[in-house]
């Protein structure tokens, strides 16, 4: 069984950084798509970056310029630097994995909060 466990979540003010992190456990094999999405209250959940085995990576045009993606295969974990954050990117960000697409396995969410 797949877990994904997320960290680095919290509170910032407008402008600020942070940096997300999320290890994928309980599969001795490397997973092909490893992403981010997130969830703002009242609002559908959205891609914000995946990246693949090889490199291909994307971003959602929101955050494109600002967001990092980024894997360690050795160590099964993706990471997502976040810079100049705004109140717009308030959100639960999920950890997502998967060997298809990005959705197969999710994790339990890490909450981002940036005040103005």
């Amino acid at each position: 069984q797949v877990e994904l466990v997320e960290s680095g979540g919290g509170s910032v003010q407008a402008g600020g950084s942070l940096r997300l992190s999320c290890t994928a456990s309980g599969t001795d094999k490397t997973p092909k798509c490893m992403g981010w999405f997130r969830q703002a209250p009242g609002k559908e959940r959205e891609m914000v970056a995946y990246i693949w085995y090889d490199g291909t990576n994307d971003y959602a045009d929101s955050v494109k310029g600002r967001f990092s993606i980024s894997r360690d295969d050795a160590k099964n974990t993706v990471g997502l630097q976040m810079n100049n954050l705004t109140p717009e990117d308030t959100a639960v960000y999920y950890c997502a994995t998967g060997d298809v697409n990005c959705r197969r396995h999710w994790g339990q969410g890490t909450q981002v909060t940036v005040s103005s």
